[in-house]
């Protein structure tokens, strides 16, 4: 890494995004297949997600997916599929890609930002607490909608 980070929103996806991100992915969830050309787009796209992606040099060396919704109690920000490239890590890129999510959050009118790490991914899980999120007493439940 040279050391500047640069922070962008995806807004037309190139080959490199796509490229990108079917490296990334698999270091993030090995369950999950990197997103195609069409998906990537439509998350970017979308007036309810934003995808950050974090460059070092022209590379990109990580990514994010900032979900911004209103419910009747206000509105809400979620971060999501927060990744950054194995070689990158440590430097700082998902410090600056979470800031640069909650900058867009709270510009959007969010009155939160939350965000689900699992306990395993212990330097993720100590960066979020170092940026200022709490941890919660709740539960958190899942219902797969295709079994």
């Amino acid at each position: 890494m040279s050391g500047e980070v640069d922070i962008h929103e995806v807004t037309q996806v190139s080959r490199q995004v796509v490229d990108a991100l079917r490296d990334l992915v698999p270091q993030l969830s090995s369950s999950s297949p990197a997103p195609t050309l069409e998906e990537i787009s439509d998350i970017a796209s979308s007036p309810a997600t934003v995808l950050l992606i974090a460059e070092d040099g022209g590379r990109i060396v990580g990514s994010l997916t900032l979900a911004v919704f209103r419910i009747p109690t206000g509105t809400r920000a979620w971060i999501e599929d927060v990744v950054v490239d194995g070689a990158a890590r440590g430097r700082g890129v998902g410090a600056a890609l979470v800031r640069a999510a909650v900058q867009r959050a709270t510009a959007m009118g969010a009155r939160t930002v939350d965000l689900t790490s699992r306990p395993s991914r212990s330097d993720a899980n100590r960066l979020y607490l170092k940026l200022g999120f709490e941890q919660r007493e709740t539960n958190v439940y899942r219902l797969r909608a295709d079994g």
